[in-house]
């Protein structure tokens, strides 16, 4: 890298940081927070994780279409960055406006969470994804600093849970101010670094464009593998309460926790390093049916194996998988679709669909740990896996691109530039 990529490199990696630092502040525990301190059972839980993953759905698409518009402009980072100072206050008087009314309470947390953080992490990836595209560096490194974050956020919210949960919100929002501070200092290119044979002006970009993702085999053969693999996120919502059950002292449970998920956090930042080698050595193809094959083991594994030792081995296979799978995703759809609508599709086709399957599976995942266990529930989410993994093998396509498809797009963006 030349002194100016390392330059944009060293400021997304710290906006990574300090973005993944807020969310896990106030987000790595919240199951347990909700349960300890709020006194909801596990469906209830379910319905808040539904509300946000419904909230998520709406504004992933817009956020997606508004930051390819904007290409390299920092607006809508900006409107995260009040967002993420503002979330330490917000969790402050979430939990009694869950105590007053469970509905309002939830559908406040889904609004907050869901345009915060679970949309908002899809804007700053994307965003990172496509500068490292334009200034020569490997988005996986960028993102390592993403999973220190939470890691080194996490380490300290399993112990601040048995103290006071204020604490976590009190970091969540200093950790914001440092965010928006990094992001003002962030200097994006004046010259329009899109208007090229590659990826064309962004400003051109209609609805119509996005909109003909949906008319295209190659789209739904995506949104197929990410049916399987968006279970994780419905795995991991209430995992934490599941392994601070496997202790007899719940306090000793919920730190132990901490420390794991800080663990499994730091093997990920290491995995993040070495994803993009791997990657492309096998093909993104390969390494999304890869990373999917891992999650399938970590679910089923989970429900199958006992005591805290195994049900952590399960645990840090998350360090594989998720690294690997979002290099794959990011480099699948470079090759296979229009470079402009990046944004779009990460948002779109990996995240929305994310929030959908996780709004209709939330509440479900908690009625079942209510009347099932976890363990049979775990093997249901796993074997669903099993299926979309072996259906994904035959529908999404090779590395080499057909000749075809490689036309089509080549005059679509000829067209686009000519315009």
């Amino acid at each position: 890298m030349n002194i100016e990529s390392r330059k944009y490199y060293a400021s997304l990696s710290a906006l990574l940081f300090f973005f993944f630092f807020t969310w896990s502040s106030t987000f790595s525990v919240v199951a347990i927070w909700l349960r300890k301190y709020v006194g909801l059972e596990g469906t209830d839980t379910g319905v808040i994780f539904s509300c946000i993953s419904i909230i998520a759905l709406c504004a992933q698409p817009l956020y997606g279409f508004l930051q390819d518009k904007l290409g390299l402009r920092k607006n809508l980072l900006l409107f995260i960055a009040i967002l993420l100072i503002s979330s330490g206050p917000f969790f402050m008087l979430f939990g009694p406006l869950l105590q007053w009314n469970v509905v309002i309470g939830s559908l406040a947390g889904g609004l907050f969470i869901g345009m915060t953080f679970h949309a908002g992490i899809g804007v700053l990836e994307s965003y990172t994804e496509r500068v490292s595209r334009l200034r020569d560096f490997e988005y996986g490194k960028a993102r390592m600093w993403g999973s220190l974050g939470w890691a080194i956020a996490t380490f300290f919210a399993g112990r601040n849970i048995n103290v006071d949960p204020n604490y976590n919100f009190i970091m969540a929002t200093v950790s914001g101010v440092i965010f928006l501070v990094i992001l003002l200092r962030l200097k994006t290119d004046k010259t329009n670094a899109f208007n090229s044979l590659e990826h064309g002006k962004p400003s051109g970009i209609t609805i119509g464009d996005a909109l003909q993702l949906f008319a295209l085999p190659r789209f739904w053969a995506l949104i197929l593998f990410v049916l399987g693999t968006c279970i994780y996120s419905v795995y991991d919502q209430q995992f934490m309460v599941y392994f601070a059950h496997q202790f007899q002292d719940e306090k000793m449970g919920n730190e132990m926790y901490g420390y794991l998920n800080s663990l499994q956090v730091f093997l990920e930042a290491g995995g993040m390093f070495l994803a993009p080698y791997i990657v492309n050595r096998i093909g993104a193809k390969n390494g999304l049916l890869f990373a999917s094959s891992v999650m399938a083991i970590r679910i089923i594994g989970s429900a199958l194996v006992e005591g805290p030792i195994m049900i952590s081995a399960m645990k840090l296979l998350h360090a594989v998988e998720l690294p690997i799978l979002l290099i794959a995703i990011f480099k699948y759809n470079s090759r296979h679709f229009d470079k402009r609508l990046s944004s779009t599709l990460y948002l779109v086709g990996f995240s929305c669909i994310t929030s959908i399957v996780a709004s209709i599976l939330s509440p479900l995942a908690g009625w079942g740990y209510d009347k099932i266990g976890f363990a049979d529930t775990y093997l249901i989410m796993g074997c669903f896996v099993v299926i979309t993994t072996i259906l994904s093998a035959f529908c999404l396509r090779g590395d080499k691109m057909d000749p075809v498809e490689h036309n089509t797009s080549l005059a679509e963006i000829k067209g686009k530039t000519a315009g």
